[in-house]
């Protein structure tokens, strides 16, 4: 394969996206996918709905949030998830960072706030319980994500990949996957690339089916959420 690297300041429009080819797994993976989240959006469609009042009728705005994140060959997409910050969240978090240079400092590191002071009452359970994510399903029946993969980020995130970008480029982005097994939030970043790299290179069916299983006392247990 054609090596293909990133310093952190190569923009990724002139990452060598050449040397990345078909996603990861091809039709094998594609129709796991689609099977799968299909199955899926049938049997929480009540929770689906749920969700969408509570979101809806307890604080003013959307119901769902589209954020632009990078796929495969640094394709960008808008990750859906449940909304669950307040619809001036932008404002709040520039303020709290303005008067909080530890959690200026925690958001430079992490890109994530163990304290978030943008998220709604009904979104810190969302978020607890992963349910936030469920929106993502329509993400992979449309083909911008996979069920099992790395998680994904934005831009400025993928910057910090530098020579691994290529290995996120190679796959679409997962509703879960090897950091959401291994404590998610509770693991340095540095170890989030480790494990999107190890994912890549060892992939498998038997994998992906492996880390659905494990994922399942993962959010039960909330380990790494906030």
């Amino acid at each position: 394969m054609k090596s293909a690297t990133r310093s952190a300041d190569t923009p990724l429009s002139e990452l060598d996206h050449s040397a990345v080819g078909l996603p990861i797994g091809g039709l094998v993976k594609r129709t796991f996918d689609i099977t799968s989240a299909g199955l899926a959006l049938i049997v929480f469609s009540p929770i689906f709905l749920m969700i969408m009042g509570l979101v809806k009728f307890t604080d003013k705005g959307p119901a769902f949030y589209g954020h632009t994140r990078i796929g495969h060959k640094g394709r960008a997409f808008k990750c859906l998830k449940f909304r669950t910050m307040a619809v001036n969240g932008e404002e709040i978090l520039r303020n709290h960072l303005r008067d909080n240079p530890e959690a200026a400092e925690e958001w430079r590191a992490t890109r994530k706030l163990k304290d978030d002071p943008r998220v709604t009452a009904v979104g810190r359970v969302l978020r607890k319980l992963s349910l936030d994510e469920l929106p993502q399903l329509l993400n992979i029946v449309r083909g911008e994500m996979s069920v099992v993969g790395p998680r994904p980020v934005v831009d400025d995130e993928l910057k910090v990949y530098d020579s691994s970008a290529v290995y996120y480029l190679q796959t679409r982005p997962g509703l879960t996957g090897l950091w959401q097994i291994s404590g998610r939030n509770d693991v340095s970043y540095e170890t989030r690339i480790a494990f999107d790299t190890q994912y890549v290179q060892n992939w498998s069916l038997v994998q992906d089916v492996s880390i659905i299983l494990k994922t399942i006392p993962a959010v039960c247990l909330a380990r790494g959420s906030y």
